[in-house]
């Protein structure tokens, strides 16, 4: 991949974003990169969940308030995912997609997990939560 010469030029002023994951600022201890405020991604939430083997603190959750429906992308490990109380064995490479209404939790495998979670609303704007815009950004 080319390297980019500036942070300007890494900010978008050429029409695009590029960082590498590991290098985006995260909350929760790293946990959570904020990757959609990294890429400045408008449209839709995006992040990558690095969790390690033994993580016990993922929060079962839905999205019936806001109507968010979300996709996860198993980009290394494994892990596996309760979906109303359903487990769902998920390896590298597999993609799965939740409903707004569906209860989820997410248990890493044993070497760990790093998923890229994408969600949005089909019928409402998305909006960024406070907790994943970069500091100084709307």
């Amino acid at each position: 991949m080319p390297q980019l010469e500036n942070e300007e030029e890494e900010r978008g002023m050429s029409g695009f974003v590029a960082k590498p994951i590991d290098e985006m600022r995260s909350i929760h201890h790293g946990a959570v990169k904020l990757a959609g405020a990294e890429l400045e991604v408008e449209s839709f939430g995006l992040q990558v969940l690095d969790l390690p083997a033994g993580f016990v603190d993922y929060p079962e959750h839905d999205h019936a308030e806001d109507g968010q429906e979300e996709v996860y992308l198993i980009l290394r490990g494994s892990a596996e995912l309760e979906i109303d109380g359903v487990p769902l064995s998920a390896p590298t490479g597999e993609m799965i997609r939740v409903d707004a209404l569906a209860r989820r939790r997410l248990v890493p495998g044993p070497e760990g997990v790093r998923v890229l979670a994408i969600g949005c609303s089909p019928s409402v704007p998305y909006e960024r939560p406070e907790d994943f815009r970069l500091e100084g950004t709307g």
